[in-house]
């Protein structure tokens, strides 16, 4: 085929009709169709710790390039110049049903968690699906250490988490039989089938209700379509082989204590399901337990000591658990540096949110969140003050729109936002 002919003006033309082309590829000169070829795919992961982290060892001293590393922040020290701290973020109207509501909005930004009347809107993560499209085996991934999830649908509905890594190496990694794949994919599609009755149901009972009921069903219908696609996707994936990964599968951990293994097993994972781009976008949920977990020095449950009450005993024990959880995000980092994509590192090409949906757990405070950004190619190894007012913070979605942005997506709007960005926080 002659490229050359292919211009941004070409048309499709048949019996007086007219259909301009989408831009092609083919379209751009050879030499710049190699180059977009070698870019690797931007990635995006987002990690909240729903228990916080002590504020105190967390938030640097000082603002810019120069600031004083904090306790936490010292773990981190050779990547200083990979990743930025930002203070005085937070979401507005956060006071929720309880203490911990806030761990599900804190990709969403929706007002006052779980009252009487609270629904849920779209997570960060999920609305940079919807934008990207079915690129990947997986659009997303929605991970955890315990079962619960950070991602939220548009219509308000929590994304089951992934909590086992043994099911999620193998639905990413594992080839089933011939036999088998046959079975999944009649059952995607008996899946398919339910969908689309229900959908003719429902499109009936609407002419018969009132407009109330009828936006209620508009939520549900869109439900529905979302639940097709991702049929639809599945079931074309099932037909192509999956990536081998030099990568045992590995052993799910039963004892809940063991939290810093449980968070060690995913983080393993990460890196191989980046470079497969398997997905692009994933989530995971650092949950607390109440149990003591199984950390040498640690005494105390979890909970009970992100509540402390000022007392210098059990701060030092949280921080032996804060600590452990800084050493592993260390490890997952210096992993996605050392792996290479087209001369830039993994760590280049991912945009990793990292922090927390309490500001200080032990008042259940969910103001200036302690919040990381990590690759992604931007200018780090700052601390970047966007309020210092504790009444009065910039909104945490301001980031999610500089984020979404650095994604790909074209939006200047998100959640809560008041503009994209925050001031001081650039690409490289």
């Amino acid at each position: 085929m002659n490229t050359t002919a292919i211009t941004r003006r070409s048309f499709l033309r048949a019996s007086g009709i007219s259909l301009a082309l989408p831009f092609l590829d083919a379209m751009l000169p050879r030499s710049l169709r190699a180059a977009a070829a070698a870019t690797p795919p931007r990635r995006f992961i987002a990690m909240c710790a729903t228990l916080g982290f002590h504020p105190g060892y967390f938030f640097p001293k000082g603002a810019g390039r120069g600031y004083e590393m904090s306790p936490y922040l010292e773990l981190l020290k050779e990547h200083r110049n990979d990743f930025t701290v930002l203070s005085g973020l937070s979401h507005p109207e956060q006071s929720g049903a309880n203490g911990h509501s806030s761990e599900v909005t804190w990709l969403t930004a929706a007002k006052h968690p779980l009252l009487p009347g609270f629904k849920n809107t779209v997570s960060l993560d999920q609305f940079i699906a919807q934008k990207l499209g079915q690129q990947t085996r997986f659009q997303s991934l929605a991970l955890s250490t315990g079962g619960g999830s950070m991602s939220w649908t548009e219509s308000g509905v929590q994304i089951s988490g992934e909590g086992k890594p043994s099911q999620l190496f193998a639905k990413l990694f594992l080839v089933g039989s011939p036999a088998e794949i046959a079975k999944e994919t009649q059952r995607l599609r008996e899946g398919r089938s339910v969908m689309d009755a229900v959908g003719e149901q429902a499109k009936s009972l609407a002419r018969r209700v009132n407009a109330g009921d009828r936006d209620k069903l508009d939520e549900y219908f869109t439900s529905v379509r979302d639940m097709e696609k991702r049929l639809h996707t599945a079931e074309e994936w099932m037909q192509k082989p999956k990536p081998v990964v030099a990568l045992k599968p590995p052993t799910d951990i039963a004892n809940g204590a063991d939290l810093i293994g449980r968070i060690n097993l995913m983080f393993d994972l990460l890196p191989f399901i980046l470079q497969t781009d398997s997905t692009r976008i994933l989530t995971l949920q650092i949950g607390g337990i109440g149990a003591v977990p199984l950390i040498p020095g640690v005494t105390d449950g979890h909970h009970a000591l992100s509540h402390h009450g000022q007392d210098e005993s059990k701060i030092a024990m949280l921080r032996l658990i804060e600590d452990a959880k800084l050493k592993s995000f260390n490890t997952l980092l210096t992993k996605l540096k050392a792996a290479q994509e087209n001369g830039r590192s993994l760590l280049d090409n991912t945009t990793i949110l990292f922090g927390a949906n309490l500001g200080n757990a032990n008042a259940h405070d969910s103001r200036n969140l302690p919040v990381l950004v990590a690759g992604g190619g931007f200018k780090h190894g700052q601390h970047v003050v966007a309020s210092d007012d504790i009444k009065n913070n910039v909104p945490f979605s301001n980031l999610f729109v500089q984020l979404a942005q650095r994604m790909g997506v074209e939006t200047d709007k998100f959640g809560s936002s008041t503009k994209a960005g925050v001031t001081g926080f650039e690409a490289a």
